[in-house]
C-alpha cells in the first residue's frame, strides 16, 4: 500500500536524507507536500523528482519567483508561503504521515495542525516538543496518531523499548558524542570560532543544531523531548559521552539488563524506521562492521564546560514554560552567534539570563507558549554582552 508523505524541510539535512529514503522505496513511498525556507534551487529540483501537489517557501518573495519558474514549465504544483503555507502543506488531506525537520520553534504549529488533522508525526523537530510538548502529547493521544522519533537518540529508545513494558523501565541512556570541544576547560572555550564550532567531528548537520551540539544544547534539548516521548520523570534520564557515536542510546530496565542500539552514523536509518514502522525492510547501507571498531568509550559530560545542558535539565525540573523560555533564548543566542555578534561562551551566558527573569506558567496553552516565546526572543536580542 502507498504511503503518502508530506516533508516540512525538505532542503535540509534530514529532509535531503529523508527523500533519499523515498527514492529508494518509491514503489511504496509518495511525496505529496515539501517545504523550504529560502533555498528554491534545491526546492525546484525536487519537484521536478518528486511530483508533490503542494510546496511552500516560508519567504515570500522566493515564493513568487518559485512560482513564476514552475508556471514556465507548465507546472501545476501549488505554491505557498508563510506559516500558514507549513499548515497547509502538514494537513493535506492525502498525507499519512507528516515528517517534522524544520528548524526550530517554526515546528510546532504546522505539527500541532497535522496532529488535529489525523495525521501521524514522524518527529525531527526536537524543539516542538521542548516547547509545547504537553499540548503536543494530549492532542496526539485526544488524535490517536502516532509520534515516532526521528533523532537517532530518540530512535534508539523507542527501538530498545519494543516489546518491553514502561513500567519495565529504570532510566534511559542517552549519549552524546561530544561535540568538536570534548575535553576542553571553560577557559579554552572563550576563544573559540564559529568555524570551529561548525566542524562536527561525527555528523553533517544544519548550522543551528551543529552549534547546539557543540554547547551540548542538542543533549539537553533531546532530554526534554525524551521526558514528553517516554513518559519519564527526570531523574530517569541521564547523558552520557560516547565519542564513537556507534551506540546511539541505551535503555536500563528494573532488572538491570541494560539494551543498547548500534549501528553506523546514519539519519537514513532512523527516518526508514519512522517511514515504515512498525515494519522493518532490508536497505543498502553500510552495515557496522565490528572488527573495525576498535573500542567504545564513555565518560560524564562536563557541565562546568558545557552548562547548557545543566540548563536543560534546569528547566524540566522547573516544569511550565521554562523549557520553551529556555529554546527561544537558545535560537536568538545561537543566531547571534552564528552571525559572529557574540562570542561561544555567551549562548549559555545569555540562556541563562532569560531563564532568570522569566515568571513561569504552570500549564500554559498555545497562545501561552507563542506569548512567551517572542518575550524571550526579545530578551536574548536585547542581552548586551562584552
Amino acid at each position: 500500500m502507498m504511503k503518502n508523505i508530506s516533508i516540512l524541510g525538505s532542503t535540509g539535512s534530514i529532509g535531503t536524507q529523508a527523500l533519499e529514503v523515498v527514492s529508494e522505496n518509491s514503489d511504496v513511498l509518495n511525496i505529496i507536500g515539501l517545504t523550504t525556507n529560502t533555498s528554491i534551487d534545491l526546492l525546484e529540483k525536487q519537484i521536478d523528482a518528486y511530483s508533490p501537489r503542494i510546496v511552500c517557501v516560508m519567504d515570500g518573495d522566493s515564493a513568487l519567483q518559485l512560482e513564476k519558474r514552475l508556471k514556465t514549465k507548465g507546472s501545476t504544483v501549488a505554491v505557498v508561503s508563510g506559516l500558514d503555507g507549513l499548515i497547509a502543506v502538514a494537513t493535506a488531506s492525502e498525507n499519512n504521515l507528516l515528517l517534522t525537520a524544520v528548524s526550530g520553534m517554526i515546528g510546532l504549529q504546522p505539527t500541532l495542525a497535522a496532529i488535529n488533522a489525523g495525521i501521524d508525526i514522524a518527529l525531527a523537530n526536537k524543539e516542538t516538543l521542548v516547547a509545547g510538548g504537553q499540548l503536543v502529547i494530549d492532542a496526539a493521544a485526544a488524535k490517536g496518531v502516532s509520534l515516532l522519533p526521528v533523532d537517532s537518540e530518540h530512535c534508539a529508545i523507542f527501538q530498545c523499548l519494543m516489546g518491553n513494558k514502561h513500567q519495565e523501565i529504570e532510566r534511559i541512556i542517552i549519549t552524546a558524542s561530544g561535540g568538536p570541544f570534548r575535553g576542553q576547560t571553560r577557559e579554552q572555550l572563550e576563544s573559540v570560532t564559529l568555524a570551529q564550532a561548525l566542524k562536527h567531528p561525527n555528523w553533517s548537520m544544519g548550522k543551528k543544531i551543529t552549534i547546539d551540539s557543540a554547547t551540548l544544547m542538542n543533549k539537553g534539548l533531546e532530554v526534554i523531548e525524551a521526558k514528553w516521548l517516554f513518559n519519564l520523570r527526570c531523574d530517569q534520564i541521564d547523558v552520557v559521552v560516547h565519542p564513537q557515536s556507534i551506540i546511539h542510546s541505551m535503555v536500563e530496565f528494573i532488572d538491570h539488563s541494560t539494551m543498547a542500539q548500534l549501528g553506523m552514523p546514519d539519519m537514513a536509518l532512523p527516518i526508514q524506521i519512522a517511514f515504515f514502522y512498525p515494519d522493518r525492510i532490508a536497505n543498502n547501507r553500510q552495515a557496522l562492521d565490528f572488527r573495525l571498531v576498535r573500542q567504545l568509550t564513555f565518560e560524564d559530560p562536563d557541565l562546568e564546560a558545557f552548562p547548557c545542558l545543566l540548563l536543560a535539565y534546569d528547566a524540566l525540573e522547573i516544569g511550565g514554560t521554562m523549557a520553551c523560555v529556555l529554546n527561544a533564548a537558545n535560537e536568538i543566542s545561537v543566531a547571534r552567534f552564528i552571525n559572529q555578534e557574540i562570542h561561544f561562551l555567551d549562548i549559555p551566558r545569555i540562556n541563562r539570563l532569560v531563564m532568570e527573569k522569566h515568571q513561569v506558567i504552570s500549564c500554559p496553552g498555545l497562545d501561552d507558549v507563542l506569548a512567551v516565546d517572542a518575550w524571550a526572543r526579545e530578551m536574548a536580542r536585547e542581552v548586551k554582552t562584552d
